[in-house]
């Protein structure tokens, strides 16, 4: 009895192991010859391909970006201290690639997906390469739509429309970051998905902007993806790729998504770095001439898509820095020429404390006029008129010893315009307040205000407007256009607004 069951046991158990096939998996593997820097070059990976994964000892990972004859060039994405010359590595057969999707809200991470804010595991759908090809030009549509930054220089005068590529430049300690962060701050409510990537930062200047984004309750509706100046440069250039392909993934699903690299300066440094490590030849201030080519391709994702494919929206804010504000220097141009304008930061009007620090003589929108609502186009008309004519007079005023009223006048005028124009970091405004205070200060309502009470007139109007004028307010910032008497009802506010504020004696 137990001799049948054991035979009729192994009988069974060799059916099943008949049955039972063992598939096989090619793997292609190599060996480094030299390490050190954040590259690595290895021999033997004869069939791997540009962009792929290259696995070393130690979880670390490595991209393939230098395919010679004899010999591959690796970026590292990870710690190299453990790695040597002689050690095996292997081709994994798959791109480099990022997770995607909603999960990735509210996060800080890098460009591997690794979680950098001690949160709970990252729950994610898919992941994607981190290159992809820009979408073609008949999958993309005019910008109709502003993307409103709140800040009352640029979307009256340098307005930004989404699917827009706008360059903030300017030097050191300018405020272009302040800049982008009230911007992301302003979308808060509007339905725009936003990622902000740091790139080459210090660790404490990206606490506080995650700080910063969570006292205003806009982190949640933002990721966060961070290459330090700690980190490998493989792994900083290919993070704003990475970010990219995670802001794609809600832009294909229709949905309008703004992405700030801050900034593309330490990109371009990462990508020199790797370039001379990997024997590239130098060009023009030392980058390789295919520079201008890596920003090309990452910016040309940044789009309005048209309906057939989605009819989402990518609005990118490239930030640059500039040395001694030199923005003919190599890089700059390039993000110039590559951009669709440019927020340019003055370290003068940084100085003299005229904040946020726009130049409006050197910048300029090129794609987000056409955006702009009506109301707000009624307004900015004669305001650029009006400060321009003031900046050239105040110029020569100072070598004149006695003016005429008419120019006198003027000054005074001009002086309010600026002083309107100031406004404070991580305040944004709606819509309704800035064109009833530009309107306001157009009107020359603030003309005879003293220049100190500036600041309490502008808080009283848009207080009163917002309050008597709730529907007005709701048709400027939905794009109605305002006719004469709708003007002359928040004008007539904002005199009631600013009866009692001290005026110059």
């Amino acid at each position: 009895m137990l001799e049948q069951l054991l035979n009729e046991t192994l009988t069974t158990l060799n059916r099943v192991v008949g049955q039972r096939t063992h598939p096989l998996h090619a793997r292609e593997t190599g060996r480094v010859t030299h390490v050190g820097g954040g590259i690595a070059r290895i021999k033997g990976l004869s069939s791997i391909r540009s962009e792929e994964l290259v696995s070393f000892p130690g979880d670390v990972l490595g991209v393939a970006i230098n395919l010679e004859p004899h010999q591959v060039g690796v970026i590292l994405l990870g710690d190299s201290d453990k790695l040597t010359a002689g050690i095996d590595v292997s081709a994994t057969g798959r791109e480099a690639d990022t997770p995607v999707g909603e999960g990735l809200l509210g996060r800080v991470i890098d460009a591997t997906g690794h979680i950098l804010d001690r949160g709970k595991p990252l729950r994610f759908k898919e992941r994607r390469p981190v290159e992809r090809p820009a979408p073609a030009i008949i999958e993309r549509a005019p910008v109709t739509v502003p993307l409103e930054t709140g800040i009352k220089t640029i979307d009256a005068l340098i307005p930004i429309g989404r699917g827009q590529r706008e360059l903030i430049v300017g030097d050191r300690q300018t405020g272009k970051t302040s800049v982008a962060v009230d911007t992301i701050i302003n979308q808060r409510n509007k339905d725009v998905i936003c990622v902000y990537c740091a790139i080459g930062q210090r660790g404490t200047a990206v606490a506080r902007v995650v700080n910063t984004l969570r006292q205003f309750q806009a982190l949640e509706n933002t990721i966060v993806v961070v290459a330090s100046d700690e980190d490998p440069p493989g792994l900083r250039y290919i993070t704003p790729y990475a970010a990219t392909t995670m802001a794609e993934y809600f832009s294909e699903q229709g949905k309008d998504v703004l992405i700030v690299y801050d900034d593309l300066t330490r990109h371009a440094r990462a990508y020199r770095e790797l370039s001379l490590l990997l024997r590239r030849p130098p060009g023009r201030e030392a980058y390789p001439g295919d520079i201008f080519y890596l920003h090309a391709r990452l910016l040309e994702r940044s789009t309005h898509l048209h309906q057939r494919s989605g009819g989402g929206s990518l609005t990118a804010l490239p930030i640059i820095e500039t040395q001694a504000q030199d923005i003919s220097a190599y890089i700059p141009t390039n993000l110039i020429s590559i951009t669709d304008g440019q927020i340019y930061l003055s370290p003068t009007l940084f100085h003299k404390g005229l904040l946020p620090a726009i130049d409006v003589g050197k910048s300029i929108s090129r794609v987000g006029g056409k955006t702009q609502f009506p109301a707000f186009r009624s307004v900015s008309g004669d305001l650029r008129l009006s400060y321009s004519q003031f900046e050239e007079l105040e110029t020569f005023a100072r070598f004149a010893t006695r003016l005429d009223e008419e120019t006198r006048a003027t000054i005074e005028h001009g002086r309010r315009v600026r002083e309107v124009l100031k406004q404070a970091e991580h305040h944004p405004l709606r819509g309704s307040e800035q064109m009833a205070v530009l309107k306001a200060a157009n009107a020359g309502l603030l003309d005879h205000t003293a220049l100190d009470k500036i600041g309490d007139a502008e808080t009283a109007i848009q207080k009163h407007v917002l309050n008597e004028l709730p529907d007005l307010c709701e048709q400027m910032e939905t794009g109605a256009k305002l006719n004469e008497s709708q003007w002359e009802q928040i004008l007539e506010v904002a005199r009631k607004a600013i009866a009692g504020i001290e005026e110059v004696p």
